[in-house]
């Protein structure tokens, strides 16, 4: 034994080979935390100083290589300066610098993910050998960060400058094949075969027959691009990454900036380079926003992992009304392996869901992400049928007919008796109370809702609705049948509009009070799409349906009739009246037409605005900041309040529920983060400049607590 840690140990294997295995104690996983470390910087010490090495071998110990670096070690590390962040980002480097500059070959046997730190691990070694199992990478861009383990710097003299921002700026888990067609990496082998042809191609660098000096030689030396070949590369890089971006994530922009200024040092001089555009983004909103996003999903993860306990597992599942929702809603749960019974009361219904469900495989079939084959098992798992026959069988139903309060109640009342005693019954409804659905049901225990969003293939969220008597056994059942269909599951407690619609309908109001206000819809759209949303709000309800949103806002309005009733006619009113529903019917705030790819696309109809002047009840000019403010303020109080009211357990699971269910700009975490990041002093003062306006901009008693004491969601 030549060193032994908690996270490393180095033996002498066989012809003068040093092992050094990533082995992390106590942990499922290797990560790059203080402790390894330590734990390296010994270890190669420990190396250095053994006269007997003749070669190193890097394995693992673990399914996977290195996952990254310990993101939970982030937040201390980054209140410290800039200048701070980089001397330890360069403190970090010297160890993988000592790495690559052992005088003896060195290898990395890469049997399982290894990304960020830890394929940064892979570039510091001569020579990489592949699992077909394993998958590389540097995501740091996820993160708002970029690498800091000496990526940019080795990556594009291993790679190539083009390759390598490519890899950085896209994040990506590449795998075997893209890794070696690259450059990445020296072989891929089976899984079985890694140590094996690890060790015999590291013998044979031992032996001379292989020239790893030329190639540490290239990782340590200048980038071989001419001045001219280097602008053509970066300057155009840098073009398409900030129109893919929009300015909103610096990450890619610096990583491309860092990969230049440093294409013209060696090594060392280039790691200088790249700690300062690390830590120029460990400190930026974004980074924190993005790491706060990561943190919130492991927190998401665990918390269905902890349902799993007490669910029962659904084997066969049921969706009552076919047609889109419901063939999407059947095709995800064939995809993922449930099998499902599909029940309209018309075979019309029968056909436009199986159709969904056959566009939509075939979509994957297309996209090569799966084989014919596989499309005929996942169809086979669908069953259509017109009767109850078999739903003695199932073990979760999801009703998902129209959205009436009365036509639920008699079709669930109906299901109740065509089902076993202990089989979930969930609701697919958007709006409507859970509560009020189970009051004639003779087990509301097994009852609750189960939101999914349209469309389903698409969208990540589904709201689980735990109403005032539904038992704990039905969450964790439907908690772990949409997390086995590929979703994100967040459970919340009933009210109209429940979590996500509830939050939404203030922002559309606050759309309304705009265009009553003199506010062009237009320009409405463009500064909310500039503050990051997919959409803008006009935009938005034309996509959703004007029908739809229409309804959901009487809902809302009975619901919160203090704030959401409003007492004038809206522009949403007007376009429903004039039966404009959006891109359903080809017209809304906008006219659409169909493009080359059978897409709806948007363009303008100057129409619109005279049919809007019998609503807008002044005109004037508004600033960009007061367009954001009079938008995101009565979004933000009403996620507070659905936070007090305890709607929604966590500030995390409040701003996961935004990103994943309506598109709010991941790089500003959400409306619980976004409040953190002006201050809820500061925000409270914003609502106070619109009081005029009404409940909707008045911040709750604890918020105003919260500001005066100083506090935030996150801490």
């Amino acid at each position: 034994m030549i060193y032994e840690g908690k996270a490393i140990t180095v033996t002498m294997i066989e012809g003068g080979i040093a092992e050094l295995k990533f082995d992390l104690q106590g942990d499922s996983v290797n990560k790059f935390n203080r402790v390894t470390l330590e734990d390296l910087k010994a270890s190669v010490e420990a190396i250095q100083g053994n006269s007997d090495v003749k070669g190193v071998l890097v394995t693992s110990g673990k399914d996977v290589f290195i996952v990254g670096a310990d993101i939970t070690e982030f937040g201390e590390a980054f209140k410290q300066s800039e200048e701070e962040i980089a001397a330890w980002g360069l403190e970090a480097n010297k160890i993988f610098s000592a790495i690559e500059d052992l005088p003896v070959p060195t290898l990395t046997a890469i049997n399982g993910i290894a990304l960020g730190g830890g394929f940064e691990m892979c570039l510091s070694t001569d020579l990489r050998v592949m699992s077909d199992k394993a998958k590389v990478g540097l995501p740091e861009v996820k993160l708002g960060l970029m690498p800091g383990f000496g990526g940019t710097v080795r990556l594009p003299r291993v790679i190539g400058a083009d390759n390598a921002i490519e890899w950085i700026c896209m994040g990506a888990e590449n795998k075997p094949e893209k890794a070696l067609k690259d450059g990445a990496v020296d072989s891929v082998v089976t899984a079985d075969k890694l140590k094996e042809v690890s060790i015999a191609m590291l013998q044979s660098a031992i032996a001379g027959e292989i020239n790893w000096q030329a190639r540490r030689e290239e990782k340590t030396s200048k980038l071989k691009l001419d001045t001219l070949e280097q602008m053509m590369v970066f300057e155009t890089a840098k073009g398409f990454v900030a129109g893919q971006t929009k300015g909103h994530y610096p990450a890619p922009i610096v990583a491309i900036k860092s990969m230049q200024k440093a294409a013209n040092f060696g090594r060392d001089k280039a790691l200088e380079v790249e700690a300062k555009g690390f830590a120029q983004l460990a400190k930026t909103s974004e980074s924190n926003a993005l790491i706060g996003l990561f943190m919130n999903d492991q927190l998401l993860k665990k918390k269905a992992k902890d349902y799993d306990k007490a669910a029962k597992p659904t084997n066969m599942a049921a969706v009552l009304g076919a047609g889109i929702m419901g063939g999407g809603i059947a095709y995800q749960s064939a995809l993922k392996g449930t099998p499902i019974l599909m029940k309209d009361i018309a075979e019309a219904g029968i056909e436009l869901g199986l159709n969904e469900a056959n566009k939509l495989l075939s979509k994957r079939v297309e996209r090569k992400k799966m084989k014919p084959a596989q499309m005929g098992e996942a169809l086979n798992r669908i069953r259509p049928t017109l009767t109850y026959g078999d739903f003695g069988n199932v073990d979760t139903v999801v009703e998902a007919v129209v959205e009436n309060p009365k036509v639920k109640k008699m079709v669930l009342a109906e299901l109740e008796d065509n089902v076993r005693p202990d089989t979930i019954i969930t609701s697919n409804t958007s709006t409507i109370s859970i509560d009020l659905l189970a009051a004639d049901l003779k087990r509301p225990e097994n009852f609750l809702g189960m939101h999914f969003f349209n469309p389903v293939n698409m969208m990540p969220l589904v709201e689980i609705i735990r109403g005032a008597k539904t038992s704990p056994e039905a969450v964790a059942t439907v908690v772990s049948y949409a997390k086995k269909m590929g979703k994100t599951p967040i459970v919340v407690n009933d009210c109209p509009g429940f979590l996500v619609n509830r939050v939404l309908f203030p922002y559309f109001a606050g759309f309304a009070g705009l265009v009553r206000h003199g506010a062009d819809f237009q320009t409405v759209d463009k500064v909310m799409e500039k503050f990051g949303f997919p959409m803008g709000p006009a935009y938005l309800l034309d996509v959703v349906g004007i029908d739809t949103g229409h309804h959901a806002n009487e809902v809302m309005a009975e619901g919160f009739p203090d704030r959401m009733k409003a007492d004038f006619k809206s522009a949403m009113d007007v376009m429903y009246e004039e039966n404009r529903l959006g891109q359903k019917n080809g017209k809304g705030f906008y006219v659409y037409e169909t493009d080359a790819k059978g897409k709806p696309k948007k363009t303008v109809d100057a129409g619109v605005y005279d049919l809007l002047k019998p609503v807008v009840a002044e005109s004037r000019e508004f600033t960009n900041e007061e367009l954001i403010e009079r938008m995101m303020i009565p979004m933000c109080i009403e996620i507070a309040r659905c936070l007090e009211e305890g709607i929604v357990d966590t500030p995390a699971e409040a701003d996961m529920g935004l990103i994943f269910g309506i598109g709010f700009p991941p790089f500003r975490g959400g409306a619980c983060r976004y409040m953190d990041s002006l201050g809820m002093a500061n925000f409270v003062a914003s609502c106070d400049k619109y009081a005029e306006l009404g409940n909707l901009y008045k911040p709750t008693d604890r918020m105003r607590e919260m500001a005066a004491n100083g506090e935030s969601y996150f801490g």
